[in-house]
């Protein structure tokens, strides 16, 4: 009996030593929960919405932060930028029927990430109310003012516009635009083999003209060759008869120079002869005895006269 006792006294014990211990777990683990709830962090490119019993009371940046347990709730809600992709169907100026891939590139702004929230209730809900309508609608409208050969060829220019028509609708909301892409654009398969058909006549057109320019410039070349060689012959033929002209210049004077010489030198010399006769008469008048001459030589040579006997 006392063994029997003394068995059922080590039950007890055991049992409310377990059940001491059991109940040092169960505070460990509510302590644990509380504390769990207490504390949360906001992960970076992010920031929390605090919100108690369901309705947003503040916005937090990224980091640790603390909470009242089992009244507070957190939404975090990315700031980094954001891709949106749309496919749609639209028409051109000319009523052609295109669909479009448009995608847009958009950022929340922080300081007003608390206010989006509490108008939308999240990003998702913000896309889909706010975002996507109006970004198909800016493409509709750009698309429809160009017709499908310029959209093709400047695409940049509808681009623009869906940026213009898009930042005017977005205006007012508290999000920032980065850009928008036409990613693809299909246009029905007539109208591209009608384009491509364009452009290879295009092509050969332009290869049609550039091989008349060719033969154009190739000509020129030649006549421009022909008048150099004239103008370098006429200029050659100008310089000779040019020389010639010298030359025979030259000749003149020289000639003209020698014969005034040459006269110059002949009147010298009948000046000299003429001096000299005048000496030759003055030496025989010198030596002349005062007597006439007897004798005197008439029209025959043979005959000569006596002037004494008359």
């Amino acid at each position: 009996m006392l063994k029997n006792g003394l068995t059922k006294s080590s039950v007890n014990v055991d049992t409310a030593q377990a059940s001491k211990h059991l109940g040092k777990i169960a505070v460990a683990a509510i302590s644990a929960a509380v504390l769990w709830q207490v504390f949360y962090t906001i992960d970076e490119g992010h920031v929390g919405i605090v919100k108690r019993f369901g309705e947003a009371t503040t916005q937090v940046n990224p980091g640790l932060h603390t909470k009242v347990p089992f009244a507070d709730g957190i939404e975090e809600l990315e700031i980094r930028t954001r891709k949106n992709s749309e496919n749609l169907k639209a028409s051109t100026f000319e009523q052609m029927p295109v669909q479009a891939e448009v995608s847009v590139n958009w950022t929340v702004i922080r300081a007003e990430a608390f206010n989006l929230y509490k108008g939308y209730g999240g990003l998702d809900q913000f896309e889909n109310r706010i975002l996507d309508p109006r970004l198909r609608s800016a493409t509709k409208d750009a698309l429809a003012r160009f017709k499908a050969e310029q959209i093709i060829q400047n695409r940049g220019q509808v681009i623009q516009k869906i940026e213009e028509t898009l930042l005017s609708a977005m205006a007012e909301f508290p999000v920032k635009l980065d850009s928008v892409q036409i990613e693809n654009l299909i246009l029905p398969q007539k109208y591209l083999q009608s384009i491509e058909t364009k452009q290879t006549e295009k092509n050969l057109a332009a290869a049609e003209k550039h091989r008349l320019e060719r033969q154009k410039l190739e000509a020129q070349r030649e006549v421009n060759t022909a008048e150099a060689k004239r103008d370098a012959e006429k200029a050659r033929a100008d310089g000779s008869a040019y020389a010639i002209e010298i030359e025979a210049k030259a000749e003149a004077e020289a000639i003209l120079v020698k014969g005034l010489a040459e006269a110059e030198a002949m009147k010298k010399k009948a000046d000299a002869i003429k001096a000299n006769a005048t000496l030759v008469d003055y030496v025989k008048a010198q030596q002349w005895d005062g007597k006439l001459p007897t004798t005197v030589m008439g029209g025959n040579q043979d005959v000569l006269w006596n002037m004494k006997e008359k």
